[in-house]
C-alpha cells in the first residue's frame, strides 16, 4: 500500500510513501481540500537522518488506528525541511514562539488560512511520564476545532501577528554598529559555560556562528578573553562524542552540558561551517591541534558523505541496526574481541569505555578527555577499530 507519496522526490517524502496515512505534499490543492471539508490541518515537517522523526513514524504513521483517526478527521502534510526550508523557517519560529523550543520532527497544527494555532516536536503514541500521547493531542485539538472555533483563530491571528512583527526589518536606528557587536559579545561572555564550555546548557549545538562571531570581535579589538572562549569551547567539542574520535566529523548536537552524548546525526552544514572556525582559529592559534580537527573532519567529509553521483549528502542518519548511535558506540566486549587484552585496556581508559556503558544498553560513546601518553598504540588500536567499523557499515549498505 502507497500513499500520494510514492511520486515525491524528496527521499524523506519517499520513506512516508508506505504509511496508512494519506499524506499530501505542501501545497494549494491540500488547502483547498482542507476548506472544502472544513477540517484542520496537522503539519509534519522533518527529515531524512532526523532520529526522532523515524521514532514518530513508527510509532504513528505507521500504527493504522492514528492513521485512519488522522485520515478521517485531518488534511495531513508532510513537508521536508530541506526541501522547503522556507516552510520550516516560518512555522519553527511560531514552534519556539508557542513552546520556547523547536526541533524535528515538528508537529504544527494550522487554519486553512496556512495560520497555526498549535505546535510542538515529538509526541509519543502512548503517554508517558506525564507527556500527553499523540492520539490524546488529536482528539484535542479536533474537539476545540469543533466546539471553540472562536478561540482557535484568534490564538492562529495573535500568533502570525507575532511573527510578521518578529521578522519586520529594524528600523535605522536599531542598524548594526560596533557598540551591537560589543553588546553581542558581552551578553555571549555571560552565557558561556566556565565548565563544560560551549553557551548555555542542555542540549549543546556547535556554536559555529557565534565563534565565528567572536573570531572577528578579537581580530578587530584584540580582546584576548574573547578568544579563549573560542578556544576552550572549540578544544571541548572534541573531546567528548559530538566529536568523532575514529574517523572526525561532528554530531549534530550534544545532548548533555558535557559534550558527551551526542544526537548522532551528522549534518553536512554544521560540519561545513565548523571546518571553517577550526581553520580560521588555527590561522590566529596556529596549534596541531585544530590543525587536526580540520583535516580529519574534511577526510571524513571526503569517506563517508559524497554519493556516487559526486555530490556531497545533506546528512547521515543517527540510526544503525534499528537503534540510534550503535554505529558509534562501543561495549568493553566487543573491544575485547577485535584487540588483545593489553590494547583493550589500554583503550577502555584511553576512550572512557565502561563497563555498564556511558550511553545506551551498555554501550559507551568513545571519548578523548585527555591526550595519548603512547601515540602510535593509539593510532594502531584507533585504525583497528575503524575497519571493523568501516566493515559492519558496507555490510549494511549491502543489506540495503
Amino acid at each position: 500500500m502507497t500513499n500520494r507519496l510514492v511520486d515525491a522526490t524528496s527521499p524523506y517524502l519517499q520513506q512516508h510513501a508506505t504509511n496508512p496515512v494519506w499524506w499530501w505534499e505542501w501545497g494549494d490543492e491540500a488547502f483547498l481540500v482542507a476548506k472544502e471539508k472544513d477540517l484542520p490541518i496537522f503539519l509534519s515537517v522533518g527529515y531524512s537522518a532526523c532520529h526522532w522523526c523515524h521514532v514518530m513514524a513508527h510509532e504513528s504513521f505507521e500504527n493504522v488506528e492514528i492513521a485512519e483517526f488522522l485520515n478521517q478527521n485531518f488534511v495531513n502534510i508532510k513537508v521536508d525541511r530541506e526541501e522547503h526550508p522556507e516552510v520550516d523557517s516560518i512555522y519553527m519560529q511560531a514552534t519556539v514562539a508557542m513552546t520556547g523550543h523547536g526541533g524535528w520532527p515538528m508537529s504544527v497544527f494550522l487554519d486553512h488560512e496556512r495560520q497555526p494555532f498549535y505546535a510542538g516536536t515529538y509526541f509519543p503514541a502512548v503517554s508517558r511520564e506525564g507527556h500527553l500521547s499523540f492520539p490524546q493531542l488529536l482528539t484535542a485539538i479536533l474537539d476545540t476545532w469543533k466546539t471553540r472555533r472562536v478561540e482557535l483563530n484568534e490564538a492562529a491571528s495573535r500568533i502570525s501577528n507575532y511573527l510578521v512583527e518578529s521578522n519586520l526589518p529594524a528600523s535605522v536606528d536599531d542598524m548594526f554598529n560596533e557598540q551591537t557587536a560589543e553588546n553581542a559579545a558581552l551578553k555571549l561572555a555571560r552565557q558561556f559555560d566556565p565548565i563544560n564550555h560551549g553557551f548555555g546548557a542542555s542540549p549543546k549545538f556547535p556554536p559555529a556562528m557565534a565563534l565565528e562571531f567572536l573570531l572577528r570581535n578579537f581580530a578587530r579589538v584584540n580582546n584576548k578573553d574573547v578568544l579563549e572562549l573560542v578556544e576552550f569551547t572549540c578544544y571541548s567539542m572534541t573531546r567528548g562524542g559530538m566529536y568523532d574520535q575514529l574517523l572526525g566529523g561532528f554530531a549534530r548536537y550534544s545532548v548533555d552540558e558535557s559534550w558527551t552524548i551526542p544526537h548522532f546525526e551528522k549534518m553536512l552544514y554544521d560540519n561545513a561551517l565548523l571546518i571553517g572556525v577550526y581553520s580560521h582559529l588555527y590561522r590566529v592559534k596556529p596549534n596541531d591541534y585544530f590543525k587536526r580537527i580540520v583535516s580529519e573532519t574534511v577526510y571524513w567529509l571526503e569517506q563517508e558523505m559524497i554519493t556516487p553521483e559526486g555530490a556531497f549528502a545533506a546528512a547521515m542518519d543517527a540510526d544503525s541496526e534499528g537503534e540510534e548511535g550503535t554505529y558509534y558506540c562501543w561495549s568493553q566486549a566487543q573491544i575485547h574481541e577485535i584487540l588483545n587484552d593489553a590494547d583493550a585496556n589500554w583503550a577502555f581508559e584511553q576512550f572512557n569505555i565502561t563497563t555498564g556503558g556511558t550511553f545506551e544498553r551498555g554501550l559507551s560513546v568513545l571519548q578523548r578527555r585527555r591526550e595519548p601518553d603512547d601515540l602510535t598504540r593509539y593510532q594502531r588500536v584507533k585504525a583497528q577499530l575503524l575497519a571493523v567499523r568501516e566493515k559492519e557499515l558496507n555490510q549494511c549498505v549491502m543489506k540495503k
